[in-house]
């Protein structure tokens, strides 16, 4: 079958099962075999070196579509399935201009778009995916072995909370504006032992400062969307010019974490496994295995150092 991905989260998954799309997104990255494809998709949005201040502002400004779909491209490849989402109208093209422009290919390829809001939704995607393009045993596989990951996570989360309590915890997906991580985020905090409330049961969405401050973190988590770990240490920075980040709980004890966002949180692949492990070391660092999942993607603040200065791990 020739699958023509539209959605990185998908185009992770489809690699884990052994297929290789014939056309991807400008968005895809992982793995790396993924950045040789044919792109389908591009962005009138420069993130390039651009703070998340200026990011926010081009795409409050685009007059029209922030993802455009090469539908010439997409003919060439000759898809015969398209996989794309309906979570996030900034993330991805949206689905129904993919199914418009699928009306319009002779022969026309099924669509499937994914819609996750929350983590079960997220990993059942690997088996929705796997039926669509008859790789079933090989997601039933990939499934199996990562609710066995998530079970050993819940188990040593039951653990630490017993001992430690649950952690006031804050997850930003952005920093300026201030964004607090929706959909998927709120359960994984939960099954990582941590204080899910200041996390939205749906969509992310923006959030004051002063409330940030307010909820006083005991662990800040800040994986902006899209950027990687070196960028979002950037926009940790940029946090710790904020009045009152000094005073949060989460700075004076060290519980700062600039994550990359592009291989952890932000996508819902059958990564977002490996950023639950992740999350649970940065919740409850003594009692998660060494090193996590995902350890290289994470930069900790360290509390007896300047806010400039990082040290790696959780």
């Amino acid at each position: 079958m020739r699958v023509a991905s539209l959605l990185p989260s998908a185009t992770e998954t489809l690699f884990a099962l052994g297929v290789e799309p014939v056309g991807v997104s400008h968005s895809c990255d992982h793995p790396p075999a993924a950045r040789e494809l044919p792109r389908l998709t591009s962005t009138v949005v420069d993130h390039e070196d651009r703070s998340a201040a200026d990011i926010d502002a081009q795409m409050r400004s685009v007059d029209g579509a922030v993802y455009d779909l090469d539908e010439d491209r997409l003919a060439a490849v000759e898809p015969d399935l398209l996989v794309t989402q309906a979570t996030c109208d900034v993330c991805a093209v949206d689905a129904s201009e993919v199914r418009a422009a699928a009306d319009r290919l002779d022969p026309e390829p099924d669509v499937l778009a994914c819609d996750p809001h929350s983590f079960a939704d997220a990993l059942d995607d690997v088996v929705r995916i796997g039926e669509a393009v008859g790789e079933e045993a090989a997601a039933s596989e990939l499934r199996a072995g990562l609710s066995e990951r998530v079970d050993a996570v819940r188990e040593r989360a039951e653990r630490a909370v017993a001992d430690e309590g649950r952690p006031r915890t804050a997850v930003l997906d952005w920093t300026d504006p201030p964004i607090r991580a929706g959909h998927w985020v709120r359960d994984m905090v939960e099954l990582a032992g941590g204080d899910p409330s200041f996390q939205p049961d749906g969509p992310s969405e923006p959030v004051a400062w002063e409330d940030v401050c307010a909820r006083d973190p005991e662990a800040l988590v800040v994986a902006p969307c899209g950027f990687d770990r070196q960028r979002a240490e950037r926009a940790v920075d940029d946090l710790a010019e904020r009045p009152g980040f000094d005073d949060l709980a989460a700075v004076a004890n060290g519980r700062v974490y600039a994550v990359d966002g592009n291989g952890l949180f932000n996508r819902p692949s059958h990564r977002l496994v490996d950023s639950l492990e992740a999350l649970f070391a940065c919740l409850h660092p003594d009692h998660a295995a060494t090193p996590p999942a995902g350890h290289d993607r994470i930069a900790r603040v360290d509390a007896a150092v300047t806010p400039s200065v990082r040290a790696d791990g959780g």
